[in-house]
């Protein structure tokens, strides 16, 4: 299991797997350094089917086009074995003869994989990669899981969570402030500056749920305006867990030392569906991206109460059991019809996910380990319209302009 910056990674939105990953990948064939005369990109399945709305091309077309020309073929209905989201790079002489080409996978949450490789390229750090044995490892040593993160990963983890959470409030707060449409046809109009307002004007109980929802909402809007965010685990899931933790140091005053912590727990809930399922909605639905960042945010929230480690496990299988067979369906390709309104949902889950916890001793009889073999099965039993292809669910026939 590799480190979990793979899953806190700091970029432009609005898609890990459709802008993130591809932009990448052009930048890495580039790097072969061929002297081509131009260039062609391939992209088949739900790259293809939803690229567009995800700004696929864009993202390609801004690394390649300062190079050479290049053409990009959209083949939807061509998924290849290895994963949904395939592109091929061809580099093309004078006489348009192929000189080099290479095919690569958007596997989730910005990560690239080749064919018969399982993650992105890095080197695994963590000799333990189910919860189970994690779980067992802190019982017997008396640690908890974000120790486990600084022994594998070392104490400069700790400087780069610091830049990660600095980067997920930067979002926060940028997302409250501003207003207007997001891009796009929907012409859909930010949300969280006027769920804040109106949530000052509840009292205690009602107001912070309505907080949580703008932040959620926040960071989300960002992403979908192509502004710096972070992923968590994915570019369409970003808004779960800065919600949270946002939220919890604003009416906690929790240091941010101790959120540091909540995010390398949280990371490391992440990595461990990342390395034994799929964080990709292409591949597994949306349960991948926002059922995981639940899982992840409710951990993260519950060691901040001082969980132990039973129940901080327990809440991270409550926030995933919770989304099991959620759909991607995102209305014309956009990461905004359903993926905002499900983060700031799925960030009142993560809380109550972390209460329903922090009642129990941590028993109980449906482990972690066991969702995520459910999710990564329920995934891929998911007809392919409802991953992420814009053919099913909400995104099918929707009207817009």
């Amino acid at each position: 299991m590799k480190s979990i910056r793979e899953i806190y990674r700091i970029g432009t939105g609005p898609s890990s797997s459709h802008t993130m990953a591809p932009r990448r990948a052009a930048g890495l064939f580039l790097e072969r350094g061929h002297d081509a005369a131009s260039y062609r990109v391939t992209l088949y399945g739900s790259l293809a089917a939803t690229g567009k709305g995800h700004m696929t091309d864009v993202a390609i077309k801004d690394v390649i086009e300062p190079h050479a020309p290049f053409e990009i073929i959209w083949k939807p209905q061509l998924v290849l074995p290895f994963h949904p989201n395939g592109m091929k790079f061809e580099a093309l002489d004078g006489n348009g003869a192929t000189i080099d080409e290479w095919t690569v996978y958007s596997v989730g949450g910005g990560a690239l994989a080749e064919d018969g490789a399982r993650n992105d390229i890095g080197d695994e750090i963590y000799p333990m990669t189910h919860m189970s044995e994690i779980l067992k490892w802190c019982r017997d040593t008396g640690r908890t899981y974000w120790e486990y993160v600084e022994m594998c990963e070392g104490p400069g983890i700790w400087d780069y969570l610091a830049e990660v959470w600095q980067t997920m409030r930067q979002a926060v707060e940028r997302g409250l402030d501003s207003e207007g449409v997001l891009p796009g046809p929907l012409h859909l109009r930010r949300r969280a500056n006027s769920y804040f307002v109106r949530a000052t004007g509840y009292k205690s109980n009602l107001q912070s749920r309505g907080l949580v929802f703008a932040y959620a909402l926040a960071v989300s809007e960002e992403n979908a305006s192509g502004g710096v965010i972070v992923t968590a685990p994915t570019c369409g899931s970003c808004g779960v867990v800065p919600a949270v933790l946002y939220h919890l140091q604003k009416s906690r005053d929790f240091s941010d030392a101790r959120i540091y912590r909540a995010l390398a727990t949280a990371g490391l809930i992440g990595n461990i569906v990342k390395e034994n399922a799929s964080v990709s909605g292409a591949e597994v639905g949306c349960q991948g991206e926002v059922g995981v960042a639940c899982a992840m945010a409710a951990a993260a929230s519950n060691q901040l109460f001082g969980g132990s480690p039973a129940q901080i496990e327990y809440a991270a299988e409550m926030g995933l059991e919770h989304h099991l067979g959620m759909t991607c369906d995102p209305v014309c390709g956009l990461v905004q019809i359903p993926c905002i309104e499900r983060n700031a949902y799925a960030a009142a889950r993560a809380l109550d996910s972390n209460l329903y916890a922090a009642f129990t001793d941590g028993d109980h009889r449906v482990s972690f380990d066991r969702v995520v073999e459910v999710m990564k099965q329920t995934g891929h039993d998911l007809p392919s319209i409802y991953r992420e292809t814009g053919e099913g669910g909400l995104a099918r026939n929707y009207p817009h302009d």
